[in-house]
């Protein structure tokens, strides 16, 4: 049994470095065109403060047996930093203003939640007030991708849906959601059970709609045939023009 439950870690551990990894293809794009687009930058600093809440969850003061979940979860915390702080720097003033006001309430809660925890609760009631708070946001930080598959389903595309976050979303929510349920621990398996279900959802939408350009990217195309076809009719005119000028 505690083989198969540090396995299972060491799968999850893996598989969520990778989950934390899949936007620097996203990332790379933002700063190779100075803007972050449509990009939604919620997913960033709610998944930090997943993090942040899931690695103190994992100490050992906090609970037993989780130390896996700490380490990978500090190191996600670095790397969602990071990538909070690009979108900042790259985001359109209105959408900068937000991600920074989402950014300073995930600092507030998780300083909240670790004080109190510190020093007002003690063995039980520290798991279980720890372990609610990390269980509300990671199902929080699961759910906010559904801006984006709304947006998939409204433009029939999966333009803005990268394909291996949503591959890791699956696999990292499935591997924790395993180990949860090995060290019957609910506080690891709920949330992560949830990002199972959604991941697989996420990933129907992008085999649906994958072979789509979407409505933007027809309409643009129609536009530019449109030009297209007006530049020739013009140049059409121009021409017979020229050919009864000289008759």
């Amino acid at each position: 049994m505690n083989i198969a439950h540090t396995i299972f870690g060491v799968f999850g551990n893996a598989t969520a470095l990778f989950l934390f990894l899949a936007p620097s293809i996203t990332f790379k794009r933002i700063i190779k065109n100075k803007s972050t687009e449509q990009f939604s930058g919620i997913p960033y600093p709610m998944t930090l403060l997943n993090c942040l809440l899931s690695a103190w969850y994992g100490l050992p003061f906090v609970s037993k047996d989780n130390t896996l979940v700490s380490t990978i979860n500090g190191t996600g915390a670095v790397i969602e930093t990071i990538y909070v702080l690009i979108f900042l720097f790259y985001a359109p003033k209105k959408e900068k203003v937000k991600i920074f006001g989402i950014f300073s309430c995930v600092l507030a809660v998780f300083a909240t939640v670790a004080l109190v925890s510190l020093f007002a609760l003690h063995g039980n009631g520290r798991k279980l007030f720890c372990g609610l708070a990390a269980t509300v946001f990671s199902i929080i930080m699961y759910a906010s991708p559904l801006s984006i598959m709304r947006l998939v389903i409204k433009t029939k595309s999966v333009e803005f849906m990268p394909f291996f976050l949503s591959l890791f979303v699956f696999l990292c929510g499935t591997s924790w959601f395993v180990y949860g349920l090995i060290g019957r621990d609910p506080f690891v398996a709920i949330p992560n059970g949830f990002g199972c279900a959604l991941g697989t959802l996420q990933l129907i939408l992008y085999f649906i709609y994958c072979g789509n350009k979407g409505q933007k990217s027809a309409d643009a195309e129609k536009d530019e045939k449109s030009v297209e076809m007006k530049g020739d009719e013009k140049k059409h005119h121009v021409v017979n023009g020229k050919q009864d000028l000289q008759v």
